[in-house]
């Protein structure tokens, strides 16, 4: 049984996230003082932790960087905050995923799923996966299929490909394809996903309907295989 660790200050929220975490067959250690929650990931390794930012002794941000120094344990950041800025402040200090306050205790549990499934995805041997990169070659195929990618668009798909599930703004993809933009808008990131997308969906035929790259609200973009 995979043990998650959930701190958050909200009671009520907290009992009910774990009762649906329970009904979906995780141990959970449920926490409303971040300094109580961090002793805990000191004493016993868990499976994933659900983290809000606003914790009383030590909050999400600070918790989330100690833990990221030693380990890669799975973070999902839980806030009420909206603004841009704190999401993107958030995954770069090492979280794998971000949900905005108020959220289904639904959507919450299968965000827990998508991780740790996307956890052991990165177990299984590498000619299991759908995608073949050639970096040499800056080439990509599926399932045999290659891509007529650009040079930009191989560059993001091999950041999403590496990094199956994390979520990256749009000004990290823009540095990643060129470090040395200053004054390119970052929405031009938005183009080059359309058509990565597309030529992504155009020899995908199986899977021609997932939406490969997500878009995150307020953040940037994740790229996700298809559920089993």
């Amino acid at each position: 049984m995979k043990h998650i660790i959930l701190v958050e200050d909200e009671v009520e929220l907290a009992g009910l996230v774990r009762d649906y975490l329970e009904a979906a067959g995780y141990e959970v250690s449920m926490f409303h003082d971040g300094q109580e929650a961090y002793n805990s990931f000191l004493q016993r390794k868990p499976s994933l932790m659900i983290l809000d930012l606003m914790v009383p002794r030590m909050d999400g941000l600070t918790i989330c960087r100690k833990v990221r120094e030693q380990s890669d344990l799975p973070i999902i950041m839980v806030t009420a905050r909206t603004e841009e800025i704190d999401r993107v402040l958030g995954l770069n200090m090492g979280a794998d995923d971000y949900v905005c306050k108020p959220f289904s205790p639904k959507e919450l549990v299968a965000r827990v799923q998508a991780v740790l499934r996307r956890l052991e995805r990165k177990s299984e041997p590498e000619e299991n996966d759908l995608f073949r990169i050639d970096k040499s070659q800056q080439r990509v195929w599926y399932k045999q299929k290659a891509l007529n990618l650009t040079p930009t668009e191989f560059r993001l798909l091999e950041l999403f490909l590496e990094h199956v599930g994390q979520v990256y703004s749009r000004i990290q993809l823009l540095d990643h394809i060129n470090p040395d933009s200053f004054d390119v808008a970052d929405r031009v990131i938005d183009s080059h996903i359309k058509n990565l997308r597309r030529k992504i969906s155009e020899v995908a035929e199986d899977d021609s309907r997932h939406e490969w790259v997500q878009a995150v609200y307020g953040v940037g973009y994740r790229f996700e295989y298809p559920n089993d």
